[in-house]
């Protein structure tokens, strides 16, 4: 077992490091809408935050595509709106993974589509494959074609995501930990696909955990963890968190769920 798991005795309360503002946005699936509307507010309160004198830092936790409309339209706009004056990390989530891997492997990775990967390609322009009747071939060439399609910025930025980010008291996350190993030692299971056993537990960690991954249908905070995917793509609503010093707000933007 790892030495953390014997000796790690409870953190104190999580504190954001000291002169910092920290921001972490919940997973986007599609929904370049609600992005571009988050964007404009997060805009806002940054130059708040350095009139103040704060140096803001700001967090995606990944699933940036899949199951919304327009996955395409969120890469542009994460690539093309930056936010002035923060330092910005893109964590990678499970559809990133998925994704890529589909690329990659599409005859050992169909399941993306049923996952959301449809809207994806649609998204790009390639039609999907019908899951009934496909051959290898058809499967081979909807991946070559999307990778075709998928601009080169596009594949650099998906190539290059973030596995966490630790800042003070918290570690930034797409889904969860496995409490019994560091944060540098954690795979990419954990990361990206953490559920029913990291929610359940009441273990603390080093950190306390910012995910996404599961909605939630109001974000969520306690001295473990703190949850901000509040299923943008189905309710309409994206949610970042706010940090600073041991203080945690929410903000939300919302439209009518498509």
């Amino acid at each position: 077992m790892d030495l953390f798991a014997l000796f790690a005795r409870s953190p104190p309360p999580a504190r954001f490091p000291e002169g910092r503002v920290g921001y972490a946005v919940g997973d986007i699936h599609g929904r370049a809408d609600l992005l571009a509307d988050m964007l404009s507010e997060l805009e806002a309160r940054l130059r708040d935050d350095l009139a103040a004198g704060a140096s803001p830092v700001v967090i995606f936790l990944g699933d940036y595509v899949d199951r919304g409309p327009d996955s395409r339209g969120v890469l542009d706009l994460l690539l093309a709106r930056r936010l002035v004056g923060a330092k910005v990390h893109y964590l990678r989530g499970n559809h990133e993974q998925s994704m890529l891997a589909f690329i990659d492997e599409p005859l050992s990775n169909k399941a993306w589509l049923l996952q959301g990967g449809a809207e994806t390609l649609l998204s790009y322009g390639v039609q999907p494959p019908s899951p009934l009747n496909a051959t290898d071939s058809d499967w081979i060439g909807v991946a070559q074609l999307l990778r075709a399609r998928l601009p080169d910025e596009h594949y650099a930025f998906l190539a290059g995501l973030e596995r966490y980010v630790a800042l003070g008291g918290y570690a930034f996350v797409h889904a969860g930990v496995d409490a019994s190993k560091s944060l540098e030692n954690q795979t990419d299971a954990a990361l990206y696909w953490s559920r029913k056993q990291f929610l359940a537990s009441k273990r603390r960690f080093s950190h306390r955990v910012v995910h996404g991954h599961t909605p939630v249908d109001q974000p969520y905070a306690d001295a473990r963890r703190v949850a901000v995917d509040t299923g943008a793509y189905a309710s309409g609503r994206l949610t970042a968190a706010r940090f600073e010093g041991d203080a945690v707000s929410f903000l939300t933007v919302a439209k009518r769920s498509r």
